[in-house]
């Protein structure tokens, strides 16, 4: 047996109800799990879940790598079907499609990257048929930054008096950093989750709260792209540090934005994921509703920390 014996899967699936908190809209972070989860279905299919893997194999699958292209709006009660397709072990290609009018609409196009990490805690167990065991040593690594598919580490060092946010800042000044923790070892899923809600605390911060500029211009946020690379694994108790920063606002309809995770290693912090997001919004009512947004100067200013013209 061998992981591209039968290289497509298609997978039948709903957004949860929590992706829908404007309207019926589900937002970009729903999508990217759910692609996630075609994904992990795709290995069900094969006999090779993450249970399995784990206590027979001492693996750990790992998601590395994920992106997405949002070209249609997803609503909260759209039926999503996945179609999964391997194109070379570990490599992915997924395209989420519902229906609307009788008429297929592509609402996500993504690629997805897999590792199978070995787990120290993990003793594989003897399989129950030899001949049942596929050839996994494609995507069998000894750690995520073994199987990265970002071309450099990025570590930054904590000089003198600094804290973290400080270093992480230091060639930023308008970046925007946070901190947080959670489990070991931490997911995909988790920073996808984190990408997310930096975004948000990033907009509060800048005078642009989700809440208020809905109230008082009408704007609903709207992601076109995204995508979410772990660079190295980060643990148990270790705390990450976010930074998120505005690159680039495109022709005054979207901006490019990039986050970045570190975890504090002695005097150096130690980057363990990094993502970037097209984001920018729509009309939510009235005249003109579900159009791009034209972006203000004060706006723009906000995002960026530029003067206002």
């Amino acid at each position: 047996m061998t992981l591209t014996a039968e290289s497509r899967s298609v997978v039948r699936c709903r957004p949860r109800y929590e992706g829908s908190n404007i309207g019926t809209w589900i937002g970009f972070k729903q999508l990217m799990l759910l692609t996630e989860e075609a994904v992990l279905q795709w290995f069900r299919d094969r006999g090779l879940g993450p249970r399995r893997l784990y206590h027979q194999h001492g693996l750990g699958l790992e998601v590395v790598d994920s992106s997405v292209q949002l070209p249609a709006l997803l609503e909260v009660d759209d039926e999503v079907v996945a179609d999964v397709v391997e194109a070379r072990p570990g490599r992915f290609s997924v395209t989420l499609r519902t229906s609307r009018q009788g008429a297929d609409v592509v609402v996500s196009r993504g690629r997805v990257t897999i590792a199978l990490v070995r787990e120290a805690e993990a003793a594989p167990r003897k399989p129950a048929r030899a001949d049942a065991v596929p050839d996994l040593s494609p995507l069998v690594v000894a750690d995520v930054a073994a199987a990265t598919t970002v071309s450099s580490p990025g570590g930054r060092s904590i000089g003198p008096g600094e804290d973290e946010q400080a270093a992480l800042t230091r060639s930023a000044p308008g970046a925007f950093a946070w901190s947080w923790r959670f489990s070991d070892r931490v997911q995909h899923s988790a920073f996808v989750r984190a990408l997310e809600d930096v975004v948000d605390r990033f907009l509060a911060d800048r005078g642009l709260s989700i809440a208020t500029v809905l109230a008082e211009r009408g704007w609903i946020p709207v992601v076109s792209r995204a995508r979410v690379q772990l660079v190295a694994a980060a643990h148990m108790e270790e705390t990450i540090h976010t930074v998120f920063a505005v690159d680039e606002v495109l022709k005054r309809s979207a901006y490019d934005a990039r986050m970045d995770c570190y975890v504090r290693r002695g005097d150096a912090l130690v980057r363990c994921a990094t993502a970037r997001i097209l984001h920018g919004y729509a009309v939510g009512r009235g005249f003109g509703a579900g159009s791009l947004v034209e972006l203000d100067d004060a706006t723009v200013a906000a995002l960026t920390r530029a003067p206002a013209r």
